[in-house]
């Protein structure tokens, strides 16, 4: 009978046990097939450049193809609204920015909830963005620039990356604290505003760092100073916009994120190759030269990060009245 029971009680354990064994193996399969990384920018533009690095990379240490696939429009609604209906087995992930958070607040109306529905996988990269104008612009320094711009109100445009984009955002900021006013031109991503700014169209972007710096490196465009609340060290000669504008910061956050109720396990796999890779020298060296300082940390850090920058970037949209088209 004492055998029996300690029979019985053995089976029980190994059932209970069962399902946790079949996660964790299924979660070292994982992936068995491509993944899809859902970009809600143009290619050319810092998040596109920085999905396909972290795909390359992520391929090489998973072995299956991380495919960037870009969806634009509606602030990177499209893309998030994409994600958030896939379903949630790890193999479609979206390419967070900034932009998710300032959205939360500067859309009414949207068909998800950006933190209910969006697992935080992890923190990728803090980027700044440079303040850029075509080499037509007479102003060669932030205060030169903001006497200009005082000088003709309502006539400079200037760029973004789109309605509620961390640019636009950004700019946003900068009238706020400066009192200058300047006609917002948003487009579909750093790509296109590039393009239109090189082309002398617009004449001042608040672009991503990655996006811009090679242009700025060539003489092609002329930085006035950097976002961050110092320098960077890809452009060690060009000043901090809070030199001249006491308290200004506003930097770009990048991340990877998957469908709620994405499995732990699955999450965990991609939140610890993901480190893997930010924590290799090359993979540092690489994005420090592009402006961007790697950072990681775990799933539940980056979550914190979400709350607490749409709880700031939310007070911005509202301060400033900006809206979506």
């Amino acid at each position: 009978m004492e055998l029996a029971r300690r029979k019985a009680l053995s089976l029980a354990a190994f059932a209970c046990a069962c399902p946790a064994v079949l996660r964790i193996a299924w979660a070292q399969a994982y992936p068995t097939r491509p993944v899809r990384v859902i970009v809600g920018f143009a290619p050319g533009g810092s998040a596109d450049i920085l999905a396909r690095l972290m795909g390359q990379w992520l391929s090489e240490r998973l072995g299956q193809q991380f495919i960037v696939e870009n969806r634009t429009g509606a602030g990177t609604n499209i893309a998030t609204e994409a994600v958030t209906r896939a379903t949630a087995d790890g193999y479609t992930l979206l390419l967070t920015t900034a932009a998710n958070f300032i959205n939360a607040t500067l859309y009414e109306k949207l068909s998800f909830n950006f933190m209910r529905d969006i697992a935080p996988v992890v923190l990728l990269a803090r980027e700044p963005n440079v303040m850029v104008v075509h080499p037509s612009v007479p102003a060669n320094t932030v205060p030169e620039f903001i006497a200009m711009a005082r000088a003709n109100p309502g006539k400079i445009p200037m760029a973004s990356g789109g309605n509620g984009a961390p640019s636009h955002v950004t700019g946003e900021l900068f009238k706020i604290e400066t009192g200058v006013n300047l006609v917002h031109v948003p487009y579909r991503g750093a790509g296109p505003a590039l393009s239109d700014l090189l082309a002398g169209q617009v004449l001042l972007y608040f672009a991503p760092m990655s996006a811009a710096v090679e242009y700025i490196r060539a003489g092609k465009l002329r930085a006035l100073a950097v976002t961050a609340a110092t320098r960077s060290e890809a452009l060690t000669n060009v000043p901090a916009v809070n030199e001249f504008v006491p308290g200004f910061e506003a930097s770009q956050w990048y991340g990877i994120g998957a469908p709620r109720n994405t499995p732990a396990e699955i999450v965990e796999r991609l939140n610890v190759e993901a480190n893997a890779v930010l924590s290799h020298p090359m993979v540092k060296a690489r994005l420090a030269d592009l402006g961007e300082t790697p950072l990681g940390g775990s799933s539940t850090a980056f979550g914190r990060l979400i709350a607490e920058e749409t709880e700031r970037w939310g007070r911005v949209v509202r301060f400033s009245g900006a809206k979506p088209d």
